[in-house]
């Protein structure tokens, strides 16, 4: 990046240094935080409307709906999470290849499935071989994407269940003797109250969130943790320009410095959201502010 870095050899510790972490595979590291900042900021939402589609569903008068939503809690929250992370990408990417195969390959006459062993026709391969490597990225990244989702998903899915029960039956059959629908209910009585029942648990999962986004690793996703294994081996001087030691103690040194940070700054702006949200609400915090500003 520096034209003094074209002999590193020669250069001092500090010049060194400079040239070291401007190179361009460390830029590759550095834009690898924006990968989880970016899976973050996808997956909460997402993972946010599988989690109220699941409430919606597990509360459900309809009995195949109520049970659905029960059985996608319960089957989630009741296997280990790195299972669906190795499982399910696996099984979703075969289940989207057989499909297409389905669709474009010409010859249907062999099985998909031989043994153990999986296969389709190449024009049936997502991503194609031909696709650039841009595409891999993004398809691994939107495999991972809804593989995050569905996990905390349903987890979501009991918090804002427990929620929507939380909120007093007094106040829903009072809307009710008004003449409200249940439609109506619903959307003014039941929704804006049910969050501040709902934010101490979607707190947790959000900041258990911040905590799995390690497994983009192992999802084959180059994130920060493959980076800073990467960069921080010890490296010969062979063809490498920069040799050094054995530094994954301070790569992942670094790495834990920014999870405590975005956990604090995290944890910051949620304090301030569950203030906001109790003013008013009958519940201890709420109750709180209101003494307090009497």
């Amino acid at each position: 990046m520096f034209e003094f870095c074209a002999d590193p050899s020669i250069l001092d510790t500090v010049r060194w240094m400079s040239c070291y972490l401007t190179t361009g595979t460390h830029f590759r590291f550095y834009e690898s935080f924006l990968t989880v900042l970016m899976l973050l900021a996808i997956t909460a939402p997402v993972a946010l409307a599988f989690g109220f589609g699941g409430a919606m569903a597990a509360r459900s008068h309809i009995l195949p709906l109520s049970l659905l939503g029960r059985i996608y809690i319960a089957a989630v929250r009741g296997v280990p999470d790195i299972v669906y992370f190795l499982f399910f990408v696996i099984a979703l990417d075969q289940g989207i290849e057989w499909v297409k195969h389905l669709f474009v390959c010409t010859d249907l006459s062999q099985p998909v499935w031989n043994g153990t062993e999986f296969r389709v026709c190449p024009e049936a391969k997502v991503p194609l071989s031909t696709s650039s490597p841009a595409w891999h990225s993004a398809y691994a990244f939107g495999l991972a994407v809804f593989t995050f989702a569905l996990v905390f998903g349903a987890f979501a899915a009991n918090v804002l269940h427990g929620a929507m029960q939380a909120v007093p039956r007094a106040q829903l059959e009072t809307a009710e003797a008004y003449g409200m629908s249940q439609g109506q209910v619903f959307r003014r009585i039941l929704m804006p109250q049910m969050w501040i029942y709902a934010l101490p648990g979607l707190s947790n999962l959000w900041l258990i969130l911040i905590k799995a986004t390690p497994l983009l690793f192992l999802l084959g996703i180059q994130d920060i943790v493959y980076w800073a294994r990467e960069l921080g081996s010890a490296k010969t001087s062979g063809n490498n320009p920069y040799p050094h030691g054995d530094w994954r103690v301070y790569y992942f040194l670094g790495l834990l410095v920014f999870y405590l940070a975005f956990t604090r700054v995290s944890e910051i702006v949620l304090a301030r959201l569950t203030r906001r949200l109790s003013h008013g609400q009958a519940t201890m915090a709420g109750e709180e502010m209101r003494k307090a500003g009497a």
